[in-house]
């Protein structure tokens, strides 16, 4: 953590001789920062090699999803929309993509929002017939005899119920626990990793929990899109077993922003961050009690493997002379 301001100031100070180095070549940049924090550090670390790497003036512009879907459609704004998490856009995302007002950068999270019915690493490792839903209903014991499920009103919880009545877990020997608050179900995973109890409930990523812990994803079968649509149902009838699809996270931009800035947008193309990496990132956020634009720090000192294949050979050189200071 000591090295971070050092770093961040140098960055601060680096910005002019960037800019100036790039002049011309980029101008200003709006970028969304949604308001969750996987959002916060991708557009911190992009605004950081925008600035840093390509010379361009950004500014954050705070949002959220639909907020920031309408603005591109009214106002052409902001530039650069991050973390854009399809699922949740209607179709106002494709009207907008079909029509030439936006254009479809990359996937910023590979292999995108994970969802999932999770076990701990060392429960699997010990119980390998675990790793499948077939095996824990084979054994329930083993897995704790319950399911922490999704709390009421979000959308997993829905898909889970679901999920729960056509397995028919509890005619299986597991009980299903409604967590109260998304704290209630972190809290029951960090317990029983802590104790190295069995544990066995549903989580997504990136999040802070599947950062910190080693989970394993237990296999439920194929994605059938046709079931898991009906069983994001709560009147269906007739529910049926499909694991959940990774959710497509997008970066996009406007396609004004796409020709006036080539080489910034193809910079966009090629930033996509694994997501089991923003996991870890997370953790070491909240673990440090630090910002987003620490976090970022963070990611571009440790990652850089990552990362430096996303830049132009003149960024890649602004970028790795400044954090080698």
């Amino acid at each position: 953590m000591k090295k971070l301001p050092l770093i961040l100031a140098a960055g601060a100070f680096a910005a002019p001789m960037a800019a100036q180095a790039q002049s011309g070549e980029c101008g200003e940049v709006s970028i969304t920062e949604m308001n969750w924090a996987s959002a916060q550090v991708v557009t911190s670390v992009a605004s950081f090699i925008m600035e840093q790497g390509y010379g361009c003036d950004v500014s954050v512009v705070s949002s959220d999803t639909i907020p920031a879907v309408t603005s591109v459609a009214e106002n052409g704004e902001p530039d650069i929309v991050t973390e854009l998490w399809l699922n949740s856009t209607g179709d106002t995302y494709n009207e907008l993509r079909d029509s030439g007002k936006v254009v479809e950068a990359a996937p910023v999270l590979d292999p995108g929002g994970v969802e999932g019915w999770w076990i701990p690493t060392y429960l699997a490792e010990e119980h390998p017939e675990l790793t499948t839903i077939e095996g824990i209903l084979a054994n329930p014991e083993l897995a704790g005899g319950r399911f922490y499920n999704c709390p009421e009103g979000w959308g997993c919880r829905v898909v889970s119920d679901n999920l729960s009545a056509a397995l028919d877990l509890e005619g299986n020997g597991i009980e299903v626990f409604n967590s109260g608050s998304g704290q209630v179900l972190a809290t029951s995973m960090a317990d029983a990793v802590l104790n190295e109890d069995p544990w066995f409930g549903y989580y997504w990523g990136p999040t802070v929990p599947l950062g910190k812990y080693d989970m394993t994803k237990v296999d439920l079968g194929e994605v059938n899109d046709e079931i898991h649509a009906g069983n994001q149902n709560a009147d269906n009838e007739n529910p049926g077993v499909s694991d959940f699809p990774a959710a497509p996270i997008v970066t996009a931009t406007t396609s004004t922003f796409q020709e006036t800035n080539p080489e910034v947008f193809e910079f966009l193309q090629n930033m996509t961050f694994k997501t089991s990496d923003m996991s870890g990132v997370l953790a070491w956020k909240d673990e440090n009690n630090a910002s987003a634009d620490e976090a970022a720090v963070y990611y571009l000192t440790n990652f850089q493997d990552e990362w430096t294949g996303w830049l132009s050979d003149d960024a890649r050189s602004n970028l790795t002379a400044l954090l080698d200071q």
